[in-house]
């Protein structure tokens, strides 16, 4: 009789030490399985704690093409093609060049598109997102992709100056984005510090009797 009890107890005791051990194996195997996605996970993303993926990874060598791109990709809104500053100034003395604007400078011809009656003093901020241009009017230098603005194109730079002060002409006039017209001041001021553009600086005539008694002319006493 004791020894069926003593059986019985250490059968039990047997199987209940191998439950708990298939327990700890499986606890202990959980616990790493969740550590490692958690460092994967933390690795993935930096701000999450939970286990989960919620975005799997890509490569990083696709470029992310936006839809505009896609709809004018090769079309005459396309401008991935970058034009250098040599073929730009060639352009400017080219019989192509003469033939679309003639005697006239770049922006002479050019209207803007506005709402309404009167148009905004600011023109846009950019006419060209995501390498195609985004508007059906841009401006004189987005229009054109020939037309680069650069220290060197001092012909092309010279279109935005006045003749009369000497000052740039203001976006009001010439219808620049203001991207465009940021780059314009840049490089107008690049060429004045590589002395490729001159200051002009205007004649005024004064008298030296104005200012000294010795060229004063003598004046003569009616009597």
């Amino acid at each position: 009789m004791l020894r069926l009890t003593l059986g019985k107890n250490l059968n039990i005791f047997s199987k209940t030490l191998a439950t708990n051990v298939d327990q700890a194996v499986l606890l202990n195997g959980f616990a790493n399985h969740q550590k490692k996605l958690s460092h994967e996970t933390i690795d993935h993303r930096p701000f999450s704690l939970t286990t989960t993926r919620f975005c799997e990874e890509k490569d990083e060598s696709e470029e992310r093409v936006s839809p505009m791109y896609k709809k004018y990709a090769g079309t005459l809104r396309d401008r991935t093609k970058k034009i250098d500053v040599e073929t730009s100034i060639e352009y400017m003395q080219s019989g192509a060049f003469s033939s679309t604007y003639g005697d006239k400078k770049v922006w002479q011809l050019y209207r803007r598109v506005h709402k309404g009656q009167f148009p905004r003093r600011k023109t846009r901020l950019t006419c060209i997102r995501h390498n195609v241009i985004a508007t059906g009017s841009p401006c004189p230098v987005c229009r054109d992709e020939y037309l680069v603005l650069h220290h060197e194109n001092v012909e092309l730079l010279k279109q935005f100056i006045s003749p009369y002060t000497g000052e740039l002409l203001s976006y009001e006039i010439t219808g620049l984005c203001q991207k465009q017209h940021t780059k314009l001041e840049v490089n107008v001021e690049r060429a004045y510090d590589f002395g490729l553009l001159e200051y002009v600086v205007p004649h005024r005539e004064f008298s030296y009797a104005d200012y000294y008694d010795v060229y004063k002319k003598p004046t003569t006493e009616i009597k």
